[in-house]
Formats: structure tokens, sequence, C-alpha cells
């Protein structure tokens, strides 16, 4: 894919962000998923899970080293063909940030999640330092000929036991970066609660991406749906690793069917 068809396409993926009018994103973890998700009627664009990708390549999120996510992404992204696609970069990688946007952007990518905590430490990055790496995934994908590409930054405050007023107040910081969304972390058993899902609708202008707990999970408090989610006025729905878990719960059962256990 050319540049000029990749910011194209970073363009229409951006305008799909509506805050009312979610973004569904059924996330993807290898080629196979990819070309399933992308050949439903309903799908509007692509989204991996880092979470995902890191157990279907044998190692875990925080061991996921750059090389092999990219290794990853590869097929996810000749996959995706057309459809948009848009990756978890988790925290960008560190100094190789803008390495790994530009490499992204080069498969054809034309989005980031970003996130504010560093994944070696798991501490909370300072105000600073997490508003300099939106700016710098930004200018690496328009040094790459993408200055549309899309970063969902991820504010992590109230994953990490801080309050949901802190993510948003940081989020805000993310968006005057230049952040399309802000993806929001943390919640109870069923997520988070319609109180907590309007005040960042509020404090975001909507512009905001909100997890959406799958059913058959094993609690028993009633998650909100993608419906719910755009009532209240969100910009984008995913729904994270959730789909590859499902996929190995069914393998298991599967398996069970013909080992008799």
């Amino acid at each position: 894919m050319s540049t000029k068809a990749t910011n194209d396409a970073a363009k229409a993926f951006k305008a799909l962000h509506v805050p009312g009018t979610p973004l569904l994103l059924a996330n993807v973890h290898d080629a196979t998923s990819a070309r399933i998700v992308a050949a439903l009627p309903g799908c509007k664009a692509l989204a991996t899970a880092s979470f995902a990708i890191a157990l279907a390549n044998g190692t875990s999120d925080p061991s996921l080293d750059l090389d092999t996510h990219l290794a990853a992404l590869a097929p996810i992204a000749a996959a995706a063909g057309k459809t948009p696609l848009t990756v978890d970069l988790q925290d960008g990688y560190g100094p190789r940030l803008g390495e790994a946007v530009r490499a992204v952007v080069r498969l054809g990518a034309v989005g980031a999640n970003i996130e504010d905590s560093d994944r070696a430490s798991g501490a909370m990055m300072g105000d600073g330092e997490a508003v300099a790496r939106v700016r710098a995934a930004l200018g690496a994908a328009a040094a790459e000929g993408v200055p549309d590409f899309v970063v969902n930054a991820r504010a992590d405050s109230c994953l990490k036991g801080g309050t949901l007023e802190e993510s948003i107040r940081r989020g805000r910081l993310y968006l005057e970066a230049g952040a399309t969304t802000v993806y929001i972390l943390g919640g109870g058993p069923g997520g988070f609660t319609r109180e907590e899902v309007a005040r960042m609708v509020e404090g975001l202008d909507g512009r905001v991406n909100v997890g959406l707990r799958l059913p058959g999970g094993s609690s028993a408090v009633k998650s909100l749906t993608s419906s719910e989610l755009g009532e209240l006025g969100v910009a984008r729905v995913s729904v994270g690793p959730q789909i590859y878990l499902a996929v190995v719960e069914a393998i298991k059962q599967a398996a069970g069917a013909v080992l008799g256990s």
C-alpha cells in the first residue's frame, strides 16, 4: 500500500470515531481471526490486542518483544487487505517508540494504542513523558507519510489503583497532544458502570474507547452492551483479548469431546 493510500485509510478510520455512534472493534490475534472478522458485514476496521498476540505466539504480554510482535503483525496486516488496521503497541517499546510506529505504518497500519504505564516496571509515566510519547508516535507516522495516523491513548491510572478522575485528567492531555481517543481500563467485574462511563464521556467530549465485556464469563454482574455504550456517547468500543480467550475455550471443549475428557 502506498503512503497516500495508507493515509487515506487513516483518514477514513479516524472518521469512524463518532461519539454516540461508536466504532465497534472485535480484536484479532492472527491472520485467520483477521480474515474471519474482516469478512463480517459489520466490520469497519480491525484491531489487535497485544495480550492475545503474545499468548498466540508462545509468550506473555510483558515478554512480547518488538521483533516478535512485528513478525506476528505482518500476516495480520496482509489478511486485513483494504480493511483499516489499528495495532496495540503497548507502551510503544520505550526508546523504540518511533521505530515501532514507523514499522507498523510500513505494514499498512493506520493507528495504534499507546499506553501511559511503563511495560517493564508497571509504573505510571509522568504527564510530560506520556504526552511527549503521544506526540512522538504521531510524528513518526507523519514522517512515514501518514499524518492522519490514529492514536488511541491508554490512560492507565484507574487500572493501577488510581481514580477515574485522574485517568480523565490525563486523557484530556493526550487529546490535546493529538490523540483521537482515550482508552481507560479498569472497572469492576462487569466493567465500568453507566455512571462511570457517563463521567468519561463528559470529561473527554465522548472521545473515549470503552472495553466491552463479552457474555459468558464467570461474573454474574451484567455488563453494558455496545448499544448502551453508544447511547452514553462513547466513540469506540473494543474487547481486548476476549475473542482469543473464547477461541482457546472452544478448542478445549472440542478437543475434550474427542479425547473423552
